[in-house]
């Protein structure tokens, strides 16, 4: 958050600008183990479409951003059928996205530059 701000990120926080008619969401299954926060930067798993945290580290197509979640997803101890994305035509805060633990800079900089050509613009401070 920035400076001065308290508080758990809203979707408001999040969600600056999106395409009318809700065409910039789409539904999408979180993958099980995982409790996400909303804001979550998210990769898909090229062999099933479904989404998980984003890790720069992986090999199954999860280390590409696909979107960012809209809401908080318990997926602990199963995957969810009901997760909502922001993948296209939007436009979203820097500050109230969610990485994971440990994802350096630079990774979050490739990531940010892989949501804008889905259409996802990532804005500072706004």
């Amino acid at each position: 958050m920035p400076a001065g701000c308290s508080g758990a990120v809203n979707l408001g926080a999040l969600r600056k600008y999106e395409a009318p008619s809700r065409c910039a969401r789409g539904r999408v299954t979180v993958v099980a183990g995982q409790t996400l926060p909303l804001g979550a930067v998210v990769g898909m798993v090229t062999a099933t479409g479904k989404v998980k945290q984003i890790d720069p580290s992986a090999t199954d197509g999860s280390q590409y951003a696909a979107g960012v979640l809209m809401q908080a997803v318990d997926a602990a101890l199963a995957e969810r059928p009901d997760g909502l994305m922001v993948a296209r035509h939007a436009i979203v805060s820097d500050h109230a996205l969610q990485w994971p633990t440990g994802i350096t800079t630079a990774e979050q900089q490739a990531a940010v530059a892989q949501l804008k050509a889905l259409g996802v613009l990532v804005r500072q401070g706004v």
